[in-house]
């Protein structure tokens, strides 16, 4: 089933935890979508930012009442897609697993395993959909991911080019054992957000990338020996206060 067209928008972008409202958007409207696979996290914000038109859409709800697993991946990307978007940038929460990777890092990752289960991962999870068998072997877009990079280089925000983000279940955070198993696996993040999105936004053939916000060491790849949730937000938000300096760079290019 393909998503009605709508008036084009130059970009999306969908917040994670701590980014719930896209600062700095002008002449904003709200716009709720109904779609085949039911209700989206909440209504699109559409507006204007450095010159160009943004929808944005808070992945876990303006409230952060959506657990990981609970997120309608596949109505929030149809919903973007049928107003229009064709570039979405996925912001994402995540612990660092590399040692460069540590808190308030930004990682523009290219690559992803997914450790998820029991959620719908595809559009063709419905009765008489097109079975679309997609190339994911690369499952961010490059040039998405070189023009992001570059945004942030112009922005003057330190971003690191590249990376594994591993996709968990949560709402939980991992076990010791459990990162040690990733780190084997080739995993440099953690996030428990970053699949099916992807995958759906290919299905949908948008162009699609991944900023990820380190907001702590994943256990056991840090000096602490417990992660406090307390300084994981404050992480966090120090990261997220850089991500409109980057889309505004990538917008005016």
């Amino acid at each position: 089933m393909t998503p009605p067209t709508a008036s084009p928008i130059d970009l999306a972008v969908i917040g994670g935890s701590g980014l719930y409202k896209f600062p700095g958007l002008g002449n904003a409207v709200r716009r709720a979508v109904d779609t085949p696979y039911g209700p989206a996290s909440g209504e699109v914000v559409v507006g204007d930012f450095a010159g160009r038109r943004v929808a944005f859409l808070a992945r876990h709800g303006e409230g952060h009442t959506l657990p990981p697993h609970r997120v309608n991946y596949r109505a929030n990307l149809w919903a973007l897609h049928a107003l229009g978007a064709r570039r979405v940038v996925g912001v994402n929460a995540v612990g660092g697993i590399r040692d460069d990777m540590g808190p308030r890092a930004i990682v523009v990752p290219d690559q992803i395993i997914d450790y998820t289960h029991g959620r719908y991962t595809s559009f063709c999870d419905v009765d008489g959909a097109e079975v679309k068998h997609i190339d994911f072997s690369e499952p961010y877009t490059a040039a998405l991911r070189r023009d992001l990079l570059a945004a942030a280089a112009r922005a003057g925000v330190a971003a690191i080019d590249g990376g594994c983000y591993g996709a968990t279940q949560g709402p939980r955070l991992e076990t010791r054992a459990e990162i040690a198993r990733m780190k084997r696996d080739g995993c440099d993040l953690v996030g428990m957000t970053g699949m099916p999105e992807a995958a759906l936004a290919r299905e949908l053939e948008l162009e699609y990338a991944c900023l990820a916000l380190v907001a702590n060491y994943a256990a056991g790849c840090g000096d602490e020996a417990e992660i406090s949730i307390e300084e994981i937000f404050a992480h966090l938000a120090a990261a997220t206060a850089e991500v409109p300096k980057i889309i505004g760079a990538l917008l005016e290019a």
